[in-house]
């Protein structure tokens, strides 16, 4: 029986951008899976065993955290990366996701490129490259909000080359993203954030989804599960070939007392819906692309039914890129829920809890359920 492989996402930024947050967010929302870390942040309090306990999450025990405080990690693969990769697939039961946070200066892409080593790439995935950036920061025209404690970071760490400046080193981190996630959005206004999405999709090569969170926001469901492997090995190969230097605009800051509201646990939501049988793939694929952007759909995934096609349509969704493919077995008449066995498709859409499903729903004919 082949054995299936375990998901791991990598999860980069810059010093004090919010990965510690997001990851203790994703813990508590982990509904029942066993997640592994990898952390390795060089010279700052990261992720400890005793995130678990404080966080109150059982989805994390202190057997399932690796801190690795000897350098970079994406500089010591042979070393660090994979001994810690081994200890954590030969756990029994082996865990059902592994994360892994990387040191806040470090390139990932030696990382995601370990991924195709055979002795990992038959056991594990990359799932995908979530790179969080410092919102604030970037809206008052930096890649930090404490540039001197970022600098001290990058001297202390031998691993890592002192000439190379800090805005190159953001932008690699950046193309190597198949995610790119905002942080601290409950401290910027809406002109800030309109701001930081701009001055990111001119860094940006590729179309790459933003996601906003903060402090007690974080949209499992759009971050995990991307299946974007073969993206992230490509990505990073063409990064690896192709620095670049980027300096980012001064820009003014402007003071705004009005804040987002989007606080609280209702910042995202998911919702299911049940179509039936489609006429063609194009008008779905249409529909869901315009429902992506800011303040819309995250992610969306699903089977639908389409008149004339035995097989159902595969629907894989990250912000505005639509992946679809028809799958090679009858997994809608195969299907132990009655209304996919009934030739019922399913899409369940993860996204802002403004998002316009509705609308959705009423253009494609679907049902929310």
């Amino acid at each position: 029986m082949l054995q299936q492989r375990i998901p791991a996402t990598v999860i980069t930024g810059f010093l004090g951008a919010g990965k510690t947050t997001l990851i203790r967010n994703l813990l508590m929302k982990a509904d029942g899976e066993r997640l592994a870390l990898i952390i390795n942040e060089f010279g700052d309090v990261g992720v400890d065993a005793s995130l678990a306990k404080e966080c109150g999450a059982s989805s994390c025990d202190a057997d399932s955290i690796i801190e690795l405080a000897n350098g970079c990690i994406c500089c010591t693969v042979a070393d660090d990366f994979m001994p810690s990769m081994e200890a954590l697939l030969n756990q029994s039961p082996p865990p059902d996701r592994i994360i892994i946070e990387t040191s806040g200066l470090a390139l990932p892409q030696p990382l995601v490129q370990a991924f195709q080593w055979p002795s990992i790439r038959t056991r594990a995935m990359l799932d995908g490259v979530v790179t969080v950036v410092d919102g604030p920061a970037l809206a008052m025209g930096q890649v930090a909000s404490d540039m001197s404690a970022l600098e001290a970071q990058r001297q202390l760490d031998p691993e890592l080359d002192h000439d190379t400046p800090i805005n190159e080193l953001f932008h690699d981190q950046l193309s190597a993203a198949n995610i790119l996630v905002m942080a601290k959005t409950d401290l910027m206004t809406k002109e800030d954030k309109a701001k930081v999405r701009d001055k990111l999709g001119r860094l940006m090569a590729q179309d790459t989804p933003v996601i906003e969170t903060d402090a007690s926001n974080a949209p499992m469901g759009a971050i995990f599960g991307l299946g974007l492997e073969d993206e992230a090995f490509a990505r990073s190969a063409h990064s690896l070939h192709d620095h670049h230097h980027h300096d980012h605009d001064d820009d003014d800051h402007d003071d705004h007392d009005d804040h987002h509201h989007d606080h609280g646990h209702d910042a995202f939501k998911t919702v299911i819906m049940t179509l039936p049988p489609l006429g063609d793939s194009v008008d779905i694929v249409h529909a869901i692309r315009d429902l992506a952007g800011p303040g819309g759909m995250l992610r969306a995934k699903g089977f639908l039914a389409v008149q004339g096609k035995v097989a159902p349509l595969v629907i894989q969704a990250v912000g505005s890129r639509v992946d679809h493919y028809y799958a090679q077995t009858d997994m809608l008449g195969d299907s132990q829920d009655p209304d996919m066995a009934a030739g019922l498709g399913r899409l369940v859409v993860i996204g802002y809890a403004d998002m316009d499903v509705s609308g959705l729903a009423e253009r494609v004919g679907g049902q929310i359920t």
